[in-house]
């Protein structure tokens, strides 16, 4: 049913209405990473209205651009849709549903920090670990750790689907990105530090030398996977979201990256070798983001190198609720393989 004002999702088509019923504006424009559009005024509604064929979502992010008479532009939520991610409104489908986690009881735990000297790169951090309540050897380490945390909510999943019992606890370890655009593209330097600084000092911290799931998005991804080639023993899976495994034919808008060079060339290299230290490896991908070709082919060589690898095309696009949703059931999987 379509609203008087605000949006609507139909299996179908998206629609959108803004009132105006002095017509104070010159021009509506729908700003979305998904689709956009020119919004039309209809004088029987005194309201400006855009309909779109559905894309491949079940939820879509998006701020509407305002044009006035004079000239002036603004660009603002949409003031008759009250649901909200950060400073952009969301449109649900009514296919799409929140993870069910979302609403369990946590499991109790603690958190603590660790300081790790990092010589390699000249640099330093402060990790981030919640250790859960019972006794465990097992360890998971996640890049852009403070993000995931506070808007892909990874802690709030870890302490739920422990106290489920739905995965085996274990320590999750949340490093901030420091020097990300250097660090995560693909850098030998700072994958000798994640290798030879960093998880020793949390395997002391911890009390195990287990090897550790490594999780990852975008760069973070790329950086994951980049650590675990180099340096296997360190590693026993790997989760990567929308991992930017950039190739020339896909991704030459991304060449303007200072670091986009030696991102192709160990893509390339990566994607050309006969094999590779296999690893159970869960990827995900938004099926209307530019790193979906990318990811199909990162899976695909994978997959060739002896590694156990699931991939998973999720309905949403690069950000931090898509990565969130896809955490259960795909992460969940990965532990429950790789921990049980």
């Amino acid at each position: 049913m379509e609203p008087a004002a605000g949006a609507w999702c139909t299996s179908t088509e998206v629609g959108f209405r803004l009132r105006d019923h002095e017509r104070r504006l010159a021009s509506v424009r729908l700003d979305s990473s998904v689709v956009s559009g020119d919004f039309r005024y209809r004088d029987d509604l005194r309201a400006w209205e855009l309909r779109l064929p559905r894309p491949a979502v079940q939820r879509l992010e998006y701020r509407l651009a305002l044009g006035y008479p004079d000239g002036a532009t603004e660009t603002v939520d949409d003031p008759d849709n009250p649901r909200r991610q950060g400073d952009a409104s969301v449109l649900w489908c009514p296919d799409y549903r929140e993870p069910d986690w979302l609403h369990l009881p946590h499991g109790a735990g603690r958190w603590h920090d660790v300081y790790l000297p990092l010589p390699a790169v000249r640099g330093e951090m402060v990790a981030r670990i919640w250790s859960p309540d019972a006794a465990t050897d097992r360890v998971v380490v996640v890049h852009d750790g403070p993000d995931y945390h506070r808007y892909g909510e990874l802690g709030r999943y870890t302490a739920a689907m422990i106290a489920a019992g739905r995965v085996p606890p274990y320590h999750l370890v949340l490093l901030p990105p420091g020097e990300r655009l250097e660090w995560y593209s693909a850098s030998p330097a700072y994958a000798r530090a994640l290798a030879n600084d960093v998880l020793p000092k949390l395997a002391a911290e911890l009390g195990t030398d287990r090897p550790v799931i490594g999780v990852g998005a975008s760069l973070g991804a790329l950086a994951m996977l980049h650590a675990q080639r180099r340096h296997p023993a360190r590693f026993a899976a790997l989760f990567l979201q929308s991992g930017s495994f950039f190739q020339p034919r896909y991704d030459r808008q991304e060449s303007g990256f200072r670091r986009y060079l030696r991102i192709v060339r160990f893509t390339g290299r990566v994607i050309r070798a006969a094999d590779g230290p296999g690893v159970p490896v869960a990827l995900t991908c938004g099926t209307v983001e530019e790193n979906l070709a990318n990811n199909r082919d990162m899976a695909r060589a994978l997959r060739d190198h002896g590694y156990a690898v699931s991939f998973a095309e999720v309905p949403d696009v690069h950000n931090w609720t898509a990565w969130r949703d896809a955490l259960d059931p795909q992460l969940t999987a990965l532990l429950q393989k790789v921990f049980n």
